[in-house]
């Protein structure tokens, strides 16, 4: 009887400590699936940095979320106070800073880090990009 007891409460002991191993697992897992989430939240967003004089002057920077198929125009006019030329060809002014008569100056941007090399209207922006506008002489 005595066997039996002690086999019983052994078996008791084993079942009890897989139960709480199961949970610690799913628990675990539980936990990786809303990193997985935050990640791809944070992974939805691109990074908008407004400068003048060669990165010298900041004047804006924010960090936006976005949609698949977002251009950079796109994300300038909902998050910024902007003008544009002709056609919204490109941008002539940005939170009020804009050439003055005769001022030989442009707002020209990169995104991570490199030179775009079409208008704003038509650079699609990809989770994660960093796109910078800086005001500067064009000479």
């Amino acid at each position: 009887m005595k066997q039996m007891m002690k086999m019983l409460l052994a078996a008791l002991f084993v079942l009890g400590g897989l139960t709480a191993c199961g949970q610690s697992t799913e628990d675990a897992n539980s936990g990786e699936g809303s990193q997985s989430t935050q990640e791809e939240q944070q992974e939805q967003r691109v990074q908008v940095e407004i400068t003048k004089n060669n990165g010298e002057e900041a004047v804006a920077e924010k960090e936006i979320e976005i949609e698949a198929g977002t251009t950079v125009m796109e994300v300038m006019k909902a998050n910024f106070d902007i003008e544009t030329g002709s056609n919204d060809g490109f941008i002539t002014s940005i939170e009020g800073v804009a050439p003055k008569n005769g001022e030989q100056k442009a707002w020209f941007y990169s995104v991570n880090g490199e030179e775009a090399m079409v208008g704003a209207k038509e650079y699609t922006l990809e989770p994660g990009d960093r796109v910078t506008f800086d005001f500067h002489s064009w000479e």
